[in-house]
Formats: structure tokens, C-alpha cells, sequence
């Protein structure tokens, strides 16, 4: 596998420049290293500036409305640059939003000089070198993508064509997960995320991210492996495994579980030092999965399970599996194998029909699961989901209130799991050297230990009471000695 960072075709034309602004998660950043990465291979010049490019992509996300806002504003913000003495000639709108929206996005976005589909990363080179020069393509009519592969996973790795992230390369006329991988990185963290698999072929009743994501379907283990070897060799510490749903990988494969043969091997066949896997379908976790998950060195104990709520006749509602009992026997399992694992997760609010019995019984869940994050959001209708048409819709101020509650008990919890872990050592990654104004040292650095997830709060070390000079990418054992909320405060041991 090859994988190019740097210019490896140039264009005749003048060297351009363009800047990528990335929104919504982890999954839309491994996108825009891989437009990036294909971007610098046809010989664009990546910058950080989007005041200094010819061109901006905004990777947009339209995963709820809160995000749709921010994706529009940030095109927004970025097309306010441009003007006839300077900033960008061009604004191009690509990622979830412009899939999953196309044509009605181009005509309520004017100041974006094109949106783009998933279908045109392929050749984004060239489609940008275009619109910089003054052409101004129709946008895509939106489809539903899981149509474009078959009903079998195990038929879909011979069809697949382009798949965000990945997919098909100009360089090699061959479809699917192929190399060469084009992935250039965008900043110098230590913590880089690796698509594990894209789509999903659930079918939540709230959620409308198989419609413009697609159906499910793996990368071999070889290309993940070769990616992370790469990454190491960038100076990446810890890699964070992402799909729309992890617990799959493999079915199309010919092999549900190969999860569990991989976590292994990228122990033994990377340097990598800290391993996580993201996104976890409760109804899906094997017992076998957990063990390995919790047994091999290279991944942390860490658990990121998608809940979503407690109640098995709501969970019904939104066409998912499992219930309060199922949950906690899940989580026991768990911490049986690994007592400080930490376990995350996401909960909906707010469920058209949602009765307060059924919210009784997410409060109790919660209490009884003590978990160590938990993401809280307040259901909204989204375009094209079965359960936009459902009955029984909650009034926006009940939701609130209701939400307002959730979000205390788990801010609560979240608080009591950081102070049970007073007093143990944890390994710690380094990702952040605090300076004050002048741009000095504080003496604090913060990182994460391994429980926890990107988003799921922090430890912060005071460095100054070690020996040894702390910096980015270090791992550091720390003596947990205090909280800040759902962060630890910590010492080198």
C-alpha cells in the first residue's frame, strides 16, 4: 500500500492553494485528509488559512439541526472573505450536508460557489481547479445510497465504488477499499482517527445517516494496518477506529468476527501505543469482542456503546434492541473484566410517544449504570426518518425540561465516576502544553488516559512536580489526586 502525503503528479497549470474547514466527527475528518491527501497529489498546496487559499472546501455535517446550522454558518463566515482585493475565489461546500441535501442546498446557499457530492471526491482536483476558473456546476439531485450496493453484505466489497474517506483511486481502475490511500494529515496531534468501515445498514427509525452514508461495508485489515503503520511513522500515538458502526465489521466480509482478529494484530504488526474503537450497537456486542477488547494490550479500556435509551418499548419504537436489564448485564460483563474500563454513551430525549414512565426508567438506568460520559440530546424530526411521521410528538418545552433533567443526573454521575478514580494511576497521552499570555509553559499539560473518548473529558498533569519534561505525543503514569468536574487532576508518578 502506498499512501502519499506529499505532491506525486503536478498539474501544467500554476500551483494553487486551498484550505479545508472540517465539521461534525471523527469519521468527516478522515474525509478531509483524504481530499487533502488527493488534493497535494494533483498538486494543490494545503494551507491553513482560509483567507489565504484560491479555494476553501467546508466539510460540512448534517447529522441534526444544531450541526446543519453550523455548517451552513461556517460557509457562510468563509464566503464573507472573499472579496476583489483578496481571500478565496472560491467556497465549495462537499461532506454530509451537501449529500444528503444537493440541489435544495445550492439554491439556499448562493454564496456557495458549488456543492459538491460524495461522488466527485474521486476527483475533487480536478473539480476544484474548475470552479476556481469560474465554472459553476449544477449540484447532484440526492439519492439513496444504500440502493447502490447489494442487499448482501457479503456481495457489496466487488461493486463498491466510491466510498467517502476512501474508495476508488484515479490511480488504480479498481473498485472498493483499494489502495493507493491518498491521506495527507491536518494538524500535528497525536490522536488521528482510521475509517474502520462506512455506512450502516441499521435502520433506526430516527436516524438518517444510511441514506447518504450508504450500507455498510468493511476495509480489509491489511489497508487498516498499512494506514496505521503510516500514521505511526507521522508521529500518531493513538489511533481511533471509526465507522457509523463498529460492531459490523466484518459481515461483508465473510467474517463477523474479524473484530476481534484485528485488534490483536495491530498490536502485534504496528507500533502503535494506544488503541480506541468507537461507536459500539449494544444489540451487536459479542461476548468474545469484549474480551478482547478489554484483554489486549494495545486498546484501552474503553467503551463507547450507543445506548440511546433504557426503555425496551421505546427502543422497539425507534427499532432497536435491548432495555434497561440487557444494558446493565452488558456493563457488568464489562466491569468484571476490567473494573476501571470506562464506558460512554448517547441517549435521545424526548421520542415522540416518549411517556414520563419511560423517562423514569432512563433516569433510573442512569443511575444505575454510572457511566463515565454521556452525550444527551433532545430529539428533533429529520428529513426522510419513519419517525418524523410518527404520533405522539412532545412539545419543544417538555423535551427541554426533560433534557435539562437528563443532562443534570449525568453531569452528576459523570462527576462521581472522576472522583471514584481518586487515588489510581493512569497512563496518560499528552495532547496539550498550557501556556499563559506570553505564551510561557503554565507548568499543566493535558491529555487523556484511556478511558477516556475524545469528547468525554480530560487529565490535566501538573507537570511541574516531575522530573522528566513532558511534551506532545509523551505518555506519562499519573497518580490521580483531585477533580474538575468530569476531568481528573493528576501527578506524574
Amino acid at each position: 500500500m502506498v499512501i502519499v502525503e506529499t505532491s506525486t503528479t503536478k498539474s501544467s497549470s500554476a500551483k494553487q492553494s486551498v484550505a479545508l474547514v472540517t465539521l461534525g466527527c471523527a469519521r468527516n475528518e478522515v474525509d478531509s485528509e483524504e481530499l487533502a491527501g488527493r488534493l497535494t497529489a494533483a498538486g494543490w498546496t494545503i494551507v491553513d488559512d482560509p483567507a489565504a487559499a484560491d479555494a476553501v472546501l467546508v466539510n460540512t455535517c448534517g447529522f441534526v439541526d444544531v450541526a446543519k446550522k453550523d455548517s451552513i454558518d461556517a460557509v457562510l463566515g468563509v464566503a464573507s472573505l472573499k472579496s476583489d482585493s483578496g481571500g478565496p475565489q472560491a467556497v465549495v461546500a462537499v461532506g454530509c450536508l451537501s449529500e444528503r441535501y444537493g440541489r435544495d442546498l445550492a439554491d439556499e446557499l448562493p454564496e456557495a460557489d458549488a456543492v459538491l457530492s460524495f461522488d466527485d471526491y474521486p476527483d475533487i482536483a480536478e473539480r476544484l481547479r474548475a470552479i476556481v476558473a469560474g465554472d459553476r456546476p449544477q449540484a447532484h439531485q440526492p439519492r439513496d445510497r444504500r440502493a447502490l450496493l447489494p442487499i448482501s453484505p457479503v456481495d457489496r466489497p466487488a461493486v463498491a465504488g466510491a466510498i467517502p474517506g476512501h474508495g476508488q483511486s484515479e490511480l488504480m481502475d479498481v473498485p472498493g477499499w483499494q489502495p493507493p490511500i491518498l491521506r495527507r494529515r491536518l494538524d500535528g496531534s497525536p490522536v488521528a482517527p482510521v475509517k474502520l468501515a462506512s455506512g450502516c445498514d441499521r435502520r433506526c427509525t430516527f436516524c438518517a445517516i444510511p441514506t447518504f452514508r450508504g450500507s455498510f461495508i468493511s476495509r480489509p485489515p491489511a489497508d487498516i494496518i498499512e494506514e496505521i503503520k503510516w500514521l505511526v511513522e507521522q508521529g500518531v500515538q493513538e489511533v481511533i477506529l471509526v465507522s457509523e458502526n463498529s460492531t459490523s465489521y466484518g459481515k461483508d466480509l465473510g467474517d463477523l468476527r474479524l473484530m476481534e482478529a484485528l485488534l490483536p494484530a495491530i498490536g502485534n504488526q504496528t507500533a502503535l501505543r494506544r488503541l480506541q474503537v468507537a461507536y459500539l450497537q449494544p444489540a451487536e456486542v459479542r461476548p468474545g469482542l469484549i474480551e478482547v477488547i478489554a484483554s489486549t494490550p494495545v486498546v484501552a479500556p474503553y467503551f463507547d456503546l450507543s445506548f440511546q435509551h433504557a426503555s425496551s418499548a421505546l427502543l422497539r419504537r425507534m427499532r432497536r434492541f435491548g432495555g434497561r436489564a440487557d444494558f446493565l448485564a452488558l456493563i457488568a460483563q464489562i466491569r468484571d473484566l476490567n473494573p476501571e474500563a470506562g464506558i460512554r454513551s448517547n441517549v435521545i430525549v424526548g421520542f415522540p410517544g416518549e411517556t414520563q414512565e419511560e423517562f423514569d426508567e432512563l433516569v433510573l438506568f442512569l443511575n444505575q449504570a454510572r457511566l463515565d460520559a454521556v452525550g444527551v440530546f433532545g430529539y428533533s424530526d429529520e428529513d426522510g426518518t419513519e419517525a418524523a411521521t410518527f404520533d405522539g410528538k412532545l412539545s419543544v418545552e417538555v423535551i427541554r425540561e426533560r433534557v435539562e433533567v437528563i443532562s443534570a443526573v449525568a453531569e452528576e454521575i459523570m462527576a462521581q465516576r472522576a472522583e471514584d478514580r481518586i487515588g489510581t494511576t493512569v497512563q496518560v497521552l499528552i495532547e496539550v502544553i498550557e501556556l499563559d499570555q506570553d505564551g510561557e509553559p503554565t507548568g499543566r499539560v493535558v491529555g487523556r488516559a484511556g478511558h477516556q473518548g475524545p469528547d468525554d473529558g480530560a487529565t490535566i498533569i501538573n507537570s511541574a512536580l516531575g522530573d522528566q519534561v513532558l511534551n506532545i505525543g509523551d505518555f506519562v503514569d499519573a497518580n490521580v489526586v483531585d477533580t474538575e468536574g468530569v476531568d481528573l487532576l493528576a501527578e506524574p508518578v
